[in-house]
C-alpha cells in the first residue's frame, strides 16, 4: 500500500500540474460549467479511450494518458461543482483553485486507501481497458442520476461517482506507468 501511495501522489501531482497551467492560461471559467457538461467532458474523454483501444490505433496524435488525466481533472472540478454550487463567473483565484483542487483529491486518495484496504489492490490484476469501461459505467450511472434530477432510491449518488472516476483513472496511469 506504501508504494500505491506514493504512486497514487505522483499521478495527482501531474495532474495538478497541468490543472495549474490550465488555470494560468483560462482562470477558473470552468466554474461556470453544470454537472451534465462536466459529466459529457468526461464522457468525450473516456469514449475516446475506449475507441482506441478496441480499434488498436488512432488517428490523433494525443496521448492517452492525457485523456485519464482530463479524467481525473474534470472529476475533480466536478466535486468541487457539487460542493460549491455552479458559478456564474470564475470566481477562484490561482490559490482558491489550489485549494479546492487539493480538498477533492485528499478525499478520493483518503477512499482509495479504505477501499484498497477491503478490496486487497484487486484494480492491479485488471486490464486498462476494463478501468476505462468502469469510467464508461460509471458516466452512465450519472446521466441517468441527473436525468433522474438527482433522486436516487438505492445508489450511492453522484459525488461517490466522480470519487469513483477519479480512482480508476489514478490506476489506469499508475499502471500506463509501470508498463
Amino acid at each position: 500500500m506504501a508504494n500505491t501511495s506514493e504512486q497514487y501522489d505522483a499521478v495527482i501531482t501531474n495532474c495538478r500540474d497541468l490543472y495549474l497551467k490550465k488555470h494560468r492560461d483560462y482562470g477558473a471559467a470552468w466554474r461556470i460549467l453544470r454537472l451534465p457538461s462536466l459529466t459529457d467532458q468526461i464522457f468525450i474523454k473516456a469514449n475516446r479511450l475506449r475507441s482506441i483501444q478496441d480499434k488498436g490505433k488512432q488517428m490523433v496524435e494525443d496521448r492517452m494518458d492525457g485523456e485519464f488525466i482530463g479524467i481525473v481533472n474534470y472529476s475533480l472540478m466536478a466535486l468541487v461543482q457539487c460542493d460549491r454550487g455552479i458559478s456564474s463567473e470564475p470566481d477562484l483565484n490561482e490559490n482558491e483553485a489550489l485549494e479546492v483542487f487539493n480538498f477533492q483529491a485528499t478525499a478520493a486518495k483518503e477512499l482509495m486507501q479504505r477501499k484498497n484496504h477491503d478490496y486487497g489492490e484487486a484494480w492491479r490484476d485488471m486490464r486498462i481497458s476494463s478501468l476505462t469501461d468502469l469510467i464508461l459505467q460509471k458516466i452512465l450511472r450519472i446521466k441517468q442520476i441527473e436525468d433522474n434530477s438527482g433522486i436516487t432510491i438505492a445508489s450511492e449518488g453522484i459525488e461517490a461517482n466522480y470519487l469513483d472516476m477519479v480512482n480508476y483513472a489514478v490506476f489506469a496511469l499508475i499502471k500506463m506507468n509501470e508498463e
